[in-house]
């Protein structure tokens, strides 16, 4: 089964483009993190506000927010989707990179999924 791609394109054919259930659930994973709190407008808590931070002295403070304010986010948004085995953010210069490591419930594979803000 596949799913619209996120974001939307259209694919080689004219028609709308889609996703791997897997890469479904990647994407997913991104709008997450990259959403602010506020940005939807009928799901205001929808977000980790990660970009929020962007602006915020990059240190191990701003990586343990964030890696709390991800947690969080996807524990309320993407549960029923994954099971968040582990999050990892690193301070780099002016960068904070956030590693998400989990299970897909439906298929009971690892992933791992590399975001960055800078």
């Amino acid at each position: 089964m596949t799913a619209m791609r996120f974001p939307y394109g259209i694919s080689g054919s004219g028609r709308t483009a889609t996703a791997s259930p897997e890469d479904r659930v990647r994407q997913i994973i991104e709008q997450v993190v990259f959403t602010s709190s506020g940005e939807r407008v009928n799901r205001p808590t929808f977000g980790s506000d990660l970009n929020r931070l962007v602006f915020t002295p990059n240190g191990d403070a701003a990586a343990a927010v964030t890696q709390l304010s991800v947690q969080a986010a996807l524990t309320q948004w993407v549960a029923d989707l994954i099971v968040v085995q582990g999050i990892d953010v690193v301070n780099d210069d002016s960068a904070l990179r956030v590693t998400v490591q989990y299970l897909l419930r439906q298929t009971q594979e690892k992933r791992v999924v590399v975001v960055t803000n800078g």
